[in-house]
């Protein structure tokens, strides 16, 4: 019934803009933990922008040292998408298979009977969380604000809107334009004019 339909007005999310680290605290972090796997998870998050349960999907068949590449497979949108691996995380990977052996997940982690499975989300969070109090940075950091930064430092490092887009696996431009928000892009660099008035 059309004309007893009421139309409510649709409330405004509100446009929060991500938490982005710098360049020096992303380095920072990933030195903190002294585990090899942790600072590969870390790595992987940021160095791949991969979501949290991306990660924990990870398998071993899904890494291609030979072409530096990984293989996410049913990101969100059940899409699957290759990113480029660094040597950096190649070299860390193999030395951590060597020593852990795992089996079929790349980072296990331990069901209540003691038998390895997919690491949990529990487990990426305290990574991060542990990481980030150790570190000394004062950012609200969780597992997206790898994510967020791998995409910003990307566009600051000059690749083009579309290619960050395909490596973030998002189905509209819209979503991956809010870090033309955050990157330090254009014609000139933004900078605080307090620094041009002091400027000898």
């Amino acid at each position: 019934m059309k004309e007893m339909r009421v139309m409510l007005p649709s409330i405004e999310r509100p446009h929060k803009l991500p938490v982005v680290l710098s360049r020096s605290e992303v380095k920072q972090l990933l030195k903190t933990p002294k585990l090899l796997k942790h600072r590969l998870v870390l790595a992987m998050l940021y160095g791949c922008g991969l979501r949290c349960f991306e990660l924990r999907s990870l398998q071993l068949k899904d890494l291609d040292f030979d072409r530096k590449m990984l293989h996410i497979r049913q990101g969100k949108g059940r899409k699957d998408r290759y990113v480029p691996l660094s040597q950096m995380q190649i070299r860390g990977l193999k030395k951590y298979i060597a020593a852990d052996n795992p089996t079929t997940w790349c980072f296990n982690g331990y069901n209540r009977k003691g038998n390895p499975s997919q690491l949990s989300a529990m487990g990426v969070q305290w990574i991060v969380r542990e990481a980030r109090k150790h570190s000394g940075i004062q950012k609200d950091i969780t597992t997206h604000s790898l994510r967020h930064s791998y995409a910003t430092h990307l566009l600051e490092m000059g690749l083009d809107i579309i290619s960050v887009k395909d490596l973030l696996g998002h189905a509209d431009i819209q979503t991956t334009l809010t870090y033309l928000h955050v990157a330090q892009l254009g014609r000139q660099k933004p900078f605080s004019p307090l620094d041009r008035l002091y400027k000898k």
